[in-house]
């Protein structure tokens, strides 16, 4: 009896790329392969590349070069891919084969004829939001003829966990229907189509079978969830209603909403998540400057005024709630005045977590055809000054939680004991470490109610509250 076939997966990226490792890898396993961490062992190492922004293209070129280094077959798959196609075949040779979303669901068969010494032709590129109907309520039907990532399984959930953390990206959408002017993520992610609720549900309570305690909801623009449903399951108040469902999964202690975008955030969904047991107090606002100069060249709505009566809105709901963002700095066309008005921004907001960028072109874009670029030094030295603001600013909303009382999931229990509060999101914004605790006493996937005793930068400094504390999970989540 001949071994099974081995392969590795390795993605780089964002949470939605992890999710689509999952898929692939649940429609590996069901394709005979064996899953491996060890990729020397490997027949094959598949990775799941980023193609967002210069820096994220090149760590997928430099993994593929590493993984071509093992002497395994290696197979580039994921957003750079899809965008890239043929092009990254040709000035890639190393990489065996270069496939695209349409060859996710014969990916195992595609994998053994790399592993036979079968040619695979590149995948060729497309704008992928010609391959659905305009109008969005036209699209959940004319999905089934079109691979989208995580879509589309029927009862069966098409996932395999890669890792046993207590906390998974669920995706309740894929592709986006903005047009702003310096993001090509539509061109290759496609149009907006949002998962059916039943979908989503069933996939929660399987990831809670599987020790999961907190869903972490990605997409492209989750504030646009539902519109491609007309009525039938509550149009754009569709998010509204999933969410209590969501949280009310068997297992499942906290969920997490992630990529909202501003002028689309409706105060009926601020409340709900501000307000509902079990969803985290927590707001990913994506507004990438303040100016509305700057705004409206980058495609977008908005103002210092109308974000801060937003952010106004989140805490007369929750006070404690989380709000973080990022920014983008260096924008064509930027002046000294624009910086100041974000920097005025920032200051009214205290956030507590801002992500800043320096603008680059990004191939295809309309921005990249715009005047007024500045120069590479401007921008370095914007991207630094408003930073250390940013860093200041975050530090000094950490410090006012102390004193405050924080229900931290615990995620490592090796070297300390340390996990996030529900305004704290998986990887970007910060953590809570658990001081005069017994390590015998917690493990990981464990929600535990501390006060905030210190804290370091968007790091908290945290004890277990043995007045609220029982030993078991709490019921808020927040």
């Amino acid at each position: 009896m001949s071994s099974p076939r081995r392969v590795s997966l390795l993605t780089l990226g964002c949470a939605r790329n992890e999710v689509d490792s999952e898929e692939l890898a649940g429609r590996l396993a069901a394709g005979g392969w064996e899953l491996t961490e060890d990729a020397e062992s490997s027949d094959v190492i598949v990775v799941n590349t980023c193609g967002f922004v210069e820096s994220a293209k090149k760590d997928s070129v430099d993994t593929l070069l590493a993984a071509a280094d093992t002497g395994a077959k290696v197979v580039a798959v994921g957003c750079m891919a899809e965008r890239y196609g043929a092009e990254l075949a040709e000035s890639l040779p190393e990489a065996d084969a270069v496939l695209g979303f349409d060859h996710y669901p014969e990916l195992a068969e595609r994998l053994g004829e790399v592993v036979a010494g079968h040619r695979i032709a590149a995948h060729v590129p497309a704008d992928r939001r010609t391959l659905l109907p305009i109008t969005p309520v036209e699209r959940p039907a004319a999905s089934a003829e079109v691979a989208l990532p995580g879509h589309g399984w029927g009862p069966r959930v098409l996932r395999t966990r890669l890792d046993d953390a207590p906390v998974a990206a669920l995706k309740i959408a894929s592709g986006c229907d903005r047009r702003c002017s310096f993001c090509a993520i539509p061109s290759f992610r496609g149009s907006f189509v949002s998962r059916r609720p039943e979908e989503i549900l069933a996939e929660a309570a399987w990831l809670a079978e599987h020790g999961v305690k907190e869903l972490f909801l990605v997409s492209e623009n989750s504030t646009s969830y539902g519109k491609d449903f007309g009525r039938e399951h509550g149009g754009t108040r569709a998010l509204e209603l999933l969410l209590p469902r969501l949280a009310a999964v068997e297992g499942i202690e906290r969920v997490r909403v992630s990529y909202l975008q501003p002028a689309e955030t409706r105060p009926d969904l601020v409340r709900v998540i501000a307000t509902t047991p079990g969803v985290a107090g927590y707001f990913d606002l994506s507004f990438q400057h303040s100016s509305e100069t700057v705004l409206r060249r980058m495609r977008r709505f908005g103002s210092t005024e109308s974000f801060l009566a937003l952010i106004d809105q989140i805490r007369g709901f929750a006070p404690d709630a989380g709000i973080r963002t990022n920014v983008i700095v260096g924008f064509p066309g930027e002046s000294e005045a624009d910086v100041a008005e974000l920097e005025r921004f920032l200051v009214a907001a205290r956030l507590d977590a801002v992500g800043v960028f320096g603008y680059s072109d990004e191939d295809g874009t309309e921005a990249e055809g715009f005047e007024g670029k500045l120069d590479e030094e401007v921008i370095a030295k914007r991207v630094a000054r408003v930073s250390a603001l940013a860093e200041e600013l975050t530090a000094q909303r950490a410090e006012e939680r102390i004193g405050d009382l924080v229900d931290v999931l615990i995620e490592d229990v090796e070297d300390e004991i340390s996990g996030r509060a529900a305004h704290q999101a998986p990887e970007v914004d910060g953590a809570c470490v658990l001081i005069e605790a017994d390590m015998a006493g917690f493990e990981v996937g464990r929600i535990v109610r501390c006060r905030v005793v210190g804290s370091e930068g968007v790091d908290l400094i945290v004890r277990p509250d043995t007045d609220t504390d029982t030993g078991s999970d709490t019921e808020t989540g927040r």
